[in-house]
């Protein structure tokens, strides 16, 4: 894993969510709440919006201020959505969800997720549908009450960097925190990269193909493999035309 990262547990997941149907709203708690409430991390994450059907939308905070009883009383009458800040999307838009932050994604949208290593989730609203028992889905009012930040988001939509032009590799910024760095690597050819004893490297292609080449050898990917570079590995290369989200530590 690098030196950034010794406790043993890997520090991140890395998805891909394929949402045919819109997923239900959810919050997540911070290490704090976590660790005190579940005995786990929280979750802060990511989404790159890797491709979105026409007139797709994804729920992201809320339009305006809520107090805690309105939201409990708009979960309680099914109406907590006519309030949520709901963003048409594209694809190449990129969210940060920063744990507290209400949330969804909308039916026909495909998104990369990194996000800290934690199954913490609190369901807040889930369009009153059955699980496989027949009985509606658990809801977390309360928990998720205690967590969520019941305002607009604070974070704006975007990037956090400009793409940088170094030879045949477009690298963008996409987000970084004290819980992971991931960037957009556009590359036309060929990309000379390093994993350093800090952190490992995932290489996760969103289009194209190409190899990393390594130490003599070739590793070949296509669109949805998941490569991993331990720390430590040294240089290398992405050869090819493809497109990748890097994430490191």
């Amino acid at each position: 894993m690098g030196t950034r990262h010794t406790d043993g547990v890997f520090p991140v997941l890395i998805k891909l969510i394929d949402a045919a149907r819109p997923l239900s709203v959810q919050v997540h708690p911070d290490d704090a709440y976590a660790q005190r409430v579940e005995g786990e991390p929280g979750k802060t994450e990511m989404w790159y919006v890797v491709d979105a059907q026409p007139g797709a939308q994804l729920y992201y905070g809320f339009q305006r201020e809520l107090t805690r009883e309105e939201a409990a009383r708009r979960i309680a009458d099914g109406t907590l959505t006519d309030v949520l800040n709901a963003v048409p999307v594209k694809a190449g838009d990129v969210f940060f969800i920063d744990a507290g932050t209400v949330h969804a994604i909308g039916a026909g949208i495909l998104i990369a997720e990194i996000q800290q290593n934690s199954n913490t989730t609190y369901r807040v609203f889930d369009y009153g549908r059955l699980g496989a028992d027949g009985k509606p889905r658990a809801l977390h009012v309360e928990k998720a009450l205690d967590v969520a930040r019941l305002c607009p988001p604070e974070r704006s939509a975007g990037p956090i960097g400009k793409p940088e032009q170094n030879g045949d590799c477009t690298s963008t910024l996409l987000a970084k925190c004290g819980y992971f760095t991931a960037r957009l690597l556009d590359v036309a050819g060929s990309a000379p990269l390093c994993a350093d004893g800090e952190s490992f490297h995932s290489l996760l292609c969103l289009s194209g193909s190409g190899a990393v080449i390594c130490g003599g050898g070739a590793v070949p990917f296509a669109k949805g493999d998941s490569l991993f570079l331990p720390a430590g590995l040294g240089a290398y290369t992405i050869a090819g035309r493809t497109q990748l989200v890097l994430t490191t530590l």
